[in-house]
């Protein structure tokens, strides 16, 4: 493997500083393979409980009547903690001074604080428990990933961002895959269950935190700090900002139909397809390893394309009205094959917006000497529907009036408005 710095890799550039202009010199293929890892490792040790191990626990302390409003408790509070806790430790690594970097520090307290809120849930005897574990959870987590993110602006030039993206964007299936065979391979041992997926992910995360050329910022740079500032870490002004209330509204309804599957498609398979909960992890390993072997090959594709072509909107458009399809595939499902066939349309469509996605928004920043602030205001679009969704699903179930069938038709309505909110963008095609 060649070395992860920039090219030439024999030369180490000098780091950045908050002046600096936005990078020119193309990284290596060893960056971009650890870059990759580690963006994987970060995605897995949060993916894997949200799509099977959380929802079981939850089941065994207080069975599955209960389950779903409990689960909606959990997921959603600690999701509210995300949507603060992104653009907040982002405004922090923007002003670390650290010499160690800018953005090495928070992967490596997110990634342990993280851990910890895992193993606080693995051994918990209730739901408040289950609720404190998985809020430290969320909160340090996404940490690590607004630093982890921000590394794409600070390294990484315009001409590359597009296969870059698409990159990155096999990270959430490849995590999701690894996640729910971990999760199988250690099924009826509990903690093992939460654990495996925090060894396999921190393990990737810290090699690429030790390797990293990390962007370092001058104490005489660094930015003022105050309540002013502090407020401003959770909001970007959309009248002066258009584009980027754009981006936000679209990853907002695209990522809204992704939590109402990835919250509830466990308790769906027992509910509507009849699926024991012994086969349900199985299942859900299926139906993501269909998703993820689509999302991959249409991730890397459009990434490529995008760059080449030099258009964004357009492939995100496609990709959300894909998944609206798949939504609606997946509500009319009677049979284990159905959930099959809905889940990998799905994996094409969401292969195709995450490529390009992360792209366009590194595009519509205010500001790149703020980067890492304005994607954690970006980046509450995707932790808010993981706090939205499950405390309107009650709602949806009982006035749909079709069980889970109701839920993923408005999972598919969100999608389709999200592929359409990004056509007013300017500045980018």
């Amino acid at each position: 493997m060649r070395s992860p710095e920039h090219e030439p890799a024999s030369q180490e550039p000098a780091s950045p500083n908050v002046g600096s202009a936005a990078p020119t010199v193309p990284v290596s293929w060893g960056f971009i393979s650890l870059y990759t890892l580690s963006y994987a490792g970060g995605a897995l040790v949060f993916i894997a409980p949200l799509l099977v191990t959380l929802a079981l626990k939850v089941d065994n302390l207080v069975g599955l009547d209960r389950a779903p409003r409990d689960l909606a408790l959990v997921t959603g509070v600690a999701s509210l903690l995300a949507i603060v806790g992104n653009p907040f430790f982002g405004r922090l690594s923007d002003r670390t001074t650290a010499r160690i970097g800018m953005r090495r520090p928070w992967m490596l307290i997110g990634l342990t604080g993280g851990t910890l809120g895992i193993l606080a849930v693995a051994l918990a005897p209730t739901i408040p428990v289950v609720l404190a574990g998985w809020c430290i959870a969320q909160l340090f987590f996404n940490a690590l990933l607004a630093a982890q993110v921000a590394v794409l602006p600070d390294q990484v030039p315009a001409t590359q961002r597009g296969t870059v993206s698409g990159i990155l964007g096999v990270c959430l299936p490849l995590a999701s895959v690894t996640g729910t065979y971990l999760v199988q391979t250690f099924d009826g041992h509990e903690l093992a269950m939460f654990a495996a997926p925090c060894v396999v992910g921190g393990f990737f995360v810290v090699v690429f935190a030790a390797r990293l050329h990390d962007r370092r910022l001058d104490q005489a740079e660094k930015p003022p700090w105050s309540l002013r500032e502090l407020a401003g870490s959770f909001y970007v002004d959309p009248r002066r900002n258009p584009n980027f209330a754009w981006v936000f509204a679209s990853r907002f309804l695209i990522v809204m139909a992704y939590a109402f599957l990835t919250t509830y498609q466990a308790y769906y398979l027992i509910q509507q397809l009849g699926s024991s909960k012994d086969d349900v992890p199985h299942q859900i390993y299926l139906g993501t390893l269909a998703q993820s072997a689509a999302l991959v090959t249409a991730s890397l594709i459009a990434g490529k394309l995008s760059d080449r072509t030099g258009h964004r909107k357009a492939f995100v458009a496609a990709g959300g009205t894909l998944y609206a399809a798949a939504m609606l595939v997946v509500a009319g499902a009677h049979d284990l094959d159905g959930y099959l066939l809905g889940m990998t349309i799905g994996g094409l469509g969401f292969g195709i917006y995450l490529a390009v996605d992360l792209a366009l928004v590194v595009e519509v920043l205010p500001d790149t000497r703020s980067a890492a602030k304005d994607l954690g205001v970006l980046n509450i679009a995707g932790a808010l529907p993981f706090a939205l969704a499950p405390a309107v699903t009650p709602a949806i179930l009982a006035i749909g009036g079709a069980g889970y069938a109701s839920l993923f038709m408005v999972a598919g309505v969100c999608a389709l408005l999200g592929a359409t909110a990004v056509l007013p963008i300017k500045l980018a095609r």
